[in-house]
């Protein structure tokens, strides 16, 4: 693989670029390697990742439909901008799997890691390419393109006016964003969760659910739902309090280790 294609740094627009691009060459077979069902869902969940807009990778895509024979016309009869052009050339040629392969980081960077099998029968199961479909459409969902999506909605929700908002999640405190009211050092706390369609389950961990508890009308649990058509906010306060039923679920596991002395 040329130099190129392993150290290339994407700016903003072309990491949007690369995802019209992929969409465009490999159309439905670049859905099912993501793990979306639908073109829609596809445009939102990866422009609120890339911290843009779905319409943005959606008009990207149909730029380059031209490009490739894949049955739809795009934007055809209007002449391909230069630096389109440029990157069609540079990337146009590349497989599936390279191009995946520069495109998954950038809407996975900010993700948490994915569950690693532990028996022998899900380590028999394994499919590499259903493992990587869920770990991108569904470790988006419910990771950074909802929490990019709550903090494009924040400036105009009503519960948080004269708030400033902060990303903590890489901290692992419990909850998402700190919200710090201008009049008070008393902080907010925000949990997001994402879901594709309408309804579905969400769960917290032990530690969001001990904070939540501790914090109790100080901490909001912020659900994104609908994905794959039209993202909608649900906002509860004090969810252990005020919002979804939560039953836990417990598992137990039994930790084995083989040990051997070394002789000299």
């Amino acid at each position: 693989m040329p130099l190129i294609r392993q150290t290339k740094t994407f700016n903003h627009r072309e990491r949007q670029m690369l995802a019209g691009l992929f969409l465009s060459k490999f159309s439905k077979q670049a859905l099912e390697h993501l793990g979306f069902k639908s073109f829609t869902e596809a445009y939102t969940v990866i422009g609120y990742a890339l911290d843009g807009k779905p319409v943005s990778i959606k008009n990207y895509m149909q730029e380059f439909d031209p490009l490739f024979p894949n049955g739809r016309k795009g934007w055809h009869g209007r002449q391909v901008r230069p630096d389109r052009r440029e990157f069609f050339e540079t990337f146009g040629r590349l497989s599936l799997v390279e191009l995946s392969a520069l495109l998954s980081p950038l809407l996975l960077k900010a993700t948490p890691a994915r569950r690693l099998p532990e028996s022998l029968r899900e380590i028999e199961a394994l499919d590499e390419n259903a493992l990587e479909n869920e770990s991108v459409s569904k470790r988006l969902i419910t990771g950074v393109a909802a929490e990019r999506f709550f903090a494009a909605a924040f400036p105009s929700l009503e519960e948080f006016v004269g708030h400033k908002l902060r990303n903590v999640t890489r901290f692992g405190c419990g909850f998402d964003f700190r919200i710090q009211p201008n009049d008070s050092e008393r902080f907010l706390a925000a949990e997001v969760k994402g879901l594709a369609g309408p309804t579905g389950e969400i769960m917290m961990t032990p530690k969001e659910h001990r904070v939540a508890e501790y914090l109790g009308e100080r901490y909001f649990l912020c659900v994104v739902r609908n994905f794959s058509e039209r993202p909608t906010l649900t906002i509860f306060r004090n969810p252990l309090k005020d919002g979804p039923e939560f039953v836990r679920r417990e598992r137990r596991q039994t930790l084995e280790t083989w040990h051997a002395r070394i002789s000299a």
